[in-house]
């Protein structure tokens, strides 16, 4: 085992330390405990039992020396196990930070990072900074749009502010978005955090809808980074339907939002709302299940409303 394994072994073994009892009271469900788990899937050896913290880590290293190929099955059959002991405490936060520990081992686990399970976990706690959706200044972020489309200047002006709104607006709603960054050979316009992914951003605001080009531009650029890596293309003006049918005949690894995307999020249809968290979640399901990378916010906010 190489150092860095060994360092992401010792910290995932701390975080699941508090998931479960190594080894459950004489009268209780002996399956609830780290031995137990071991012993469901044929690991008991690698299970030494006395002082907890260094038999958790043992159980770990050993399974990811020699069982490589039950690593995954063994974290996952101790979250899963840890939801029927505790699921008040499971929290979000803590599976994403299995999930980091996880990738520095080259192992991604689907069924964690999964938006419906990671949704259905309570919180550790409310980022102070972050309103809810309802709260959010959502007349203020509109007139800072209303003023973009106002500015006469240069499309590279405008794109440029259109960025700086764009992440400002992201911010507001707790995406946690990193600026513009230049990696070798390529500008990225930013990304963005949803539910434990990364998305990689695009933005344009062309007098044009944009192209199946441009379209597949932004597709190769995130199939050069890591395999989870999504992507998100804001076209201020939408895309061509050349451009929409395309991407319905092949692998899609990004979702789209339109102008008109964003003047529901921000002002709603008929007094009802979409948060822009949820209108996110919405057009991932959509392409995923049907290929088709267009899906309007208006018609999310009429489909809630039924």
């Amino acid at each position: 085992m190489q150092p860095l394994e060994e360092l992401a072994i010792s910290e995932l073994s701390d975080i699941l330390y508090d998931f479960l009892p190594g080894q459950a009271h004489p009268y209780a469900n002996q399956s609830i405990s780290f031995k137990g788990i071991a012993d469901k899937i044929g690991l008991s050896k690698f299970w030494q039992g006395g002082s907890k913290r260094p038999s958790i880590n043992i159980l770990l290293s050993q399974t990811f020396d020699c069982e490589r190929g039950k690593f995954c099955q063994l974290i996952l059959e101790i979250v899963k196990t840890s939801i029927k002991y505790k699921p008040k405490e499971l929290y979000r936060e803590k599976i994403s930070k299995v999930n980091d520990s996880l990738l520095k081992l080259k192992f991604k686990i689907p069924e964690l990072h999964d938006r419906t399970f990671l949704t259905s976990l309570p919180t550790e706690k409310k980022d102070a900074n972050i309103k809810h959706p309802i709260e959010v200044d959502r007349k203020k972020i509109y007139s800072d749009l209303m003023a973009l489309s106002n500015l006469e200047d240069t499309p590279q002006k405008r794109g440029f502010e259109f960025e700086k709104f764009l992440n400002n607006m992201f911010l507001v709603f707790g995406l946690k978005p990193r600026e513009s960054f230049r990696v070798v050979g390529e500008q990225i316009d930013g990304s963005i955090e949803l539910d434990n992914e990364i998305y990689l951003i695009e933005a344009k605001w062309h007098n044009s809808q944009t192209s199946v080009s441009e379209l597949d531009a932004f597709s190769a650029k995130i199939k050069r980074k890591a395999d989870w890596t999504r992507g998100l293309f804001i076209s201020f003006n939408g895309f061509t339907q050349e451009a929409v049918t395309a991407f319905e005949k092949g692998n899609v690894n990004l979702i789209t939002m339109t102008g008109q995307d964003i003047y529901f999020i921000l002002e709603g249809s008929n007094n009802k709302y979409i948060d822009l968290l949820e209108c996110l979640r919405h057009k991932c399901r959509y392409t995923a299940e049907t290929g088709n990378i267009i899906c309007s916010a208006l018609n999310i906010i009429e489909l809630n409303s039924k």
